[in-house]
C-alpha cells in the first residue's frame, strides 16, 4: 500500500511538473506574443479617448464601458474563432481581411484630417453618407464607430499574437489568444478610463480643504490636472486620428508585399534605415519615427481617396441596399 501510494505521489507530482511547464509556455508565448502587438496596442489606447470626448462627465465611463465589452466580444467571440477557423482552413483569406481592415482606418482617419480642415465641407460630406446629425442617437453612434475601429485594431493584434505561435498546439493557441484578448482590453481600456476621468479627480482634489503640506500638495496636482487634461485629450485625439493612418497605412505596405508589391515597404524601411544611421544616437527611434511617416502618407493618400469613392458609390449603394430591407 505505501508503495502504491509513494508511486501515486510521484505520478501526480510528474503530472503537476507537466502542467506547470505547458502553463508557464503558454504565459511566455503570450508575453511575447502581447509585446509584439505592443505598438497596435498603444494605438488602440490613442484611439478611443476621442470617442468620449465632448460628452458629459457622468457618461464617460459608461461610454468606456460600453466599447470595452464590444472589445471583448470582438475579440472572444468573434476574432478567436474566426483567426482560429481561417489558420487552419484559410489562411490565404488572412491578408486580404486585414487589407480591408487598413482601407476602414485610413479612410476613417482620412475623413478626420479632412473634418478637421474643411469643417462646413465636411458637415455636408457627413449628411450626404448617412453620419450621424441627430443629438439623441450621438452617443450610440460614437460607441458603434469605436467598437467598429476596435474590431480593426483588435484583429491585427490577434492577428500578430497568431502568426507568432508558429506551431503551437490547438489549445495553446486558444489559451494564448484568449489571454492577449483579455490582457490588452483591459490594459488599454483600464487606461482609457483614468484618462478621461483624470479631470474629474484633479477636482476633487483642487477642492481639498486640508490645511497639511499634504493637503496642498493635493490641491496644486488637482489644478494641474483640471488644467492640463483637456489639452492632453485634445493632443491625444490628434494622436489618436494619426494612429489610425499610420496603422491602416501600415496594415496596407505590409500586406501587399503579399502581392507582388514590395517597393513601397522597402522604400519606407531603406529611408528608415539611411535615418537610423544617420542619428547614431537614437538609431530605434529615428527608425520608427520615419516608418511610422511612411506609413502615414500611404495611409492618408489612401484615405482621402475613398472618400469621394464612399460619399458618391459606397454610402449611396448601401442606402438603396438598406432600403429593399427595411
Amino acid at each position: 500500500m505505501s508503495i502504491g501510494l509513494i508511486a501515486l505521489i510521484d505520478d501526480v507530482t510528474a503530472l503537476a511538473k507537466v502542467a506547470a511547464a505547458s502553463l508557464d509556455d503558454v504565459v511566455g508565448q503570450a508575453a511575447k506574443a502581447g509585446t509584439k502587438a505592443a505598438g497596435v496596442v498603444i494605438d488602440d489606447a490613442a484611439v478611443t479617448p476621442r470617442y468620449v470626448t465632448g460628452f458629459a462627465a457622468e457618461r464617460e465611463l459608461p461610454i468606456v464601458g460600453k466599447i470595452a465589452l464590444g472589445s471583448f466580444k470582438n475579440k472572444l467571440l468573434y476574432l478567436l474563432p474566426i483567426a482560429l477557423v481561417l489558420s487552419y482552413f484559410a489562411p490565404w483569406a488572412i491578408t486580404p481581411l486585414l487589407l480591408l481592415g487598413g482601407l476602414y482606418l485610413c479612410y476613417e482617419g482620412a475623413e478626420k484630417v479632412y473634418e478637421a480642415l474643411f469643417p462646413h465641407k465636411a458637415h455636408a460630406h457627413e449628411e450626404t453618407i448617412g453620419e450621424a446629425v441627430s443629438a439623441k442617437t450621438r452617443e450610440d453612434r460614437k460607441v458603434t464607430s469605436a467598437i467598429k475601429t476596435d474590431f480593426i485594431l483588435s484583429a491585427e493584434i490577434m492577428a500578430i499574437t497568431l502568426s507568432d505561435l508558429g506551431t503551437g498546439g490547438f489549445w495553446t493557441q486558444v489559451i494564448v489568444l484568449a489571454i492577449v484578448g483579455i490582457g490588452v482590453t483591459v490594459v488599454v481600456y483600464g487606461s482609457v478610463a483614468i484618462i478621461v476621468k483624470a479631470d474629474d479627480v484633479g477636482v476633487a482634489m483642487a477642492s481639498s480643504q486640508s490645511g497639511s503640506i499634504f493637503g496642498s500638495l493635493s490641491r496644486r496636482i488637482g489644478r494641474g490636472l483640471v488644467i492640463g487634461m483637456p489639452i492632453f485629450l485634445k493632443v491625444l485625439t490628434v494622436v489618436g486620428t494619426a494612429a489610425m493612418i499610420w496603422v491602416g497605412g501600415g496594415i496596407i505596405v505590409h500586406g501587399l508585399e503579399g502581392y507582388g508589391l514590395p517597393w513601397i515597404g522597402h522604400t519606407i524601411e531603406h529611408l528608415a534605415e539611411v535615418a537610423a544611421h544617420a542619428m547614431p544616437a537614437l538609431p530605434g527611434t529615428v527608425h520608427w519615427i520615419v516608418s511610422a511617416t511612411g506609413a502615414g502618407i500611404v495611409g492618408l493618400v489612401i484615405g482621402a481617396a475613398l472618400i469621394p469613392v464612399i460619399g458618391y458609390i459606397v454610402a449611396p449603394a448601401w442606402k438603396r441596399i438598406t432600403a429593399l430591407f427595411p
